[in-house]
C-alpha cells in the first residue's frame, strides 16, 4: 500500500489523537466485512483503515511515519537507523491467504491487530467471533442491541389514574402500559424493543421517559392528592357541607364551623391507587375575605369581642 495514511484517514496532517481515533472508529465501524458480506472492496478498504490508524495511532510510530523513516506499510525506508530485520520496530500485517479476517489476519495473537488494546470494550464487541469470521478473536458474548430513547408527554389525571398508550417507533406501533402513579420524570422499560443486535445478541431496550403535565387544582405527594379549598368567611364561622372535585369524581365534605385558613381535611381512599398501596386526598382550607363591601359585615364584625390569636 503506497498511500498517505493521512488521506486514508481522511484527516489533516496535525490532526490530534482524539481526531485520528475518531476517524478511525467511524472509518472501521463503515467497512467492517460483517456489515459488508462479499464485498471485497469493503474488506481491502478495512484493511487499509486499519493499518492505517496502526501507524498514526502510535505516538513513535507516526513520528517516523512522518519523519520518512517508516513507509505507510510500517516498513523501514533506509532512512532511519533501528529499523529492518528482525530488529525493525514496526507491526507487521498477515493477511494469509484466503478470507483476511478470520485466525490469520486481524485479531487474535498470531502477529495481528488487536482492537481490544485500543478500545477495551470497544466497537467490534458488537461484531462475530473469530468462528463467524469476525473480529473478536477472543470469543466475547454477542453485544446487546441500542436502546432507544424516547419522551412522552402524559396529563396529570392519566399519571394519577393509569393508562394505556400508543406510540410510533421505528415505523411500530408499541402499547405503553402506563402505572397508576407514575412520577414526572420517570423511566418506563420495555425489554426488547429496541435496536436489533449487530452481532446476533438480544435487542435493545425502549426507555420511556414521562413528562407529567400540571393541573389546574391538582398536585401530588407520593400516592396523596392535595387541593387547596377556597371557602367563605361565612363557611369558615358557620361550617358548611360543600362539593370538592377527587381524581375520581366529585364528593361532598363536610367544613366544620370556625374553621381556619390552613386547617386540612382528610378524605381517605380518594388518593391514587397502585401496587404499592392506596392514598388519600389532603383538602387544605383557604378562607377567602369577601371583594365586595358589605356593610353590614363590618357592623358584625366590629361588634365582636378582640381575640389575642398572634403568639408572637
Amino acid at each position: 500500500m503506497n498511500k498517505n495514511l493521512y488521506h486514508v484517514l481522511g484527516i489533516s496532517k496535525d490532526a490530534s489523537e482524539t481526531e485520528i481515533k475518531s476517524a478511525y472508529r467511524k472509518l472501521a465501524r463503515k467497512y467492517h466485512p460483517d456489515l459488508n458480506k462479499d464485498d471485497k472492496s469493503a474488506a481491502e478498504k478495512f484493511k487499509e483503515v486499519s493499518c492505517a490508524y496502526d501507524i498514526l495511532g502510535d505516538k513513535e510510530k507516526r513520528k517516523k511515519y512522518d519523519s520518512g523513516e517508516i513507509d505507510c506499510d510500517g516498513k523501514p525506508t533506509g532512512y532511519g537507523a533501528g529499523f529492518g530485520g528482525a530488529g525493525g520496530n514496526y507491526q507487521s500485517y498477515s493477511y494469509g491467504g484466503g478470507n483476511p479476517f478470520g485466525a490469520g489476519g486481524f485479531g487474535g495473537s498470531a502477529g495481528g491487530f488487536d482492537f481490544s488494546s485500543i478500545f477495551g470494550d470497544d466497537i467490534f464487541s458488537q461484531f462475530g467471533g473469530a468462528a463467524q469470521g469476525g473480529f473478536s478473536g477472543r470469543g466475547r458474548r454477542p453485544r446487546k442491541g441500542e436502546d432507544i430513547n424516547y419522551t412522552m408527554q402524559i396529563d396529570f389525571l392519566t399519571a394519577a389514574q393509569g393508562a394505556e398508550k400508543t406510540v410510533s417507533l421505528n415505523g411500530k406501533s408499541i402499547n405503553v402500559k402506563i402505572p397508576a402513579g407514575t412520577q414526572n420524570g420517570q423511566t418506563l422499560r420495555l425489554k426488547g424493543l429496541g435496536q436489533p443486535s449487530l452481532s446476533g445478541g438480544e435487542a435493545g431496550d425502549v426507555l420511556i421517559t414521562m413528562n407529567v403535565g400540571g393541573h389546574p387544582y391538582f398536585s401530588a405527594d407520593g400516592l396523596n392528592i392535595l387541593l387547596e379549598l377556597p371557602i367563605t368567611m361565612k363557611e369558615a364561622v358557620l361550617g358548611a357541607k360543600v362539593t370538592i372535585p377527587t381524581i375520581s369524581g366529585k364528593v361532598a365534605v363536610n367544613v366544620p364551623p370556625y374553621s381556619t385558613s390552613g386547617e386540612k381535611l382528610r378524605l381517605k381512599g380518594k388518593g391514587i391507587k397502585s401496587k404499592s398501596g392506596q392514598g388519600d386526598e389532603i383538602v387544605t382550607l383557604k378562607i377567602v375575605a369577601p371583594k365586595i363591601k358589605n356593610a353590614e359585615l363590618e357592623k358584625a364584625l366590629a361588634g365582636l369581642p378582640d381575640e389575642n390569636v398572634r403568639t408572637f
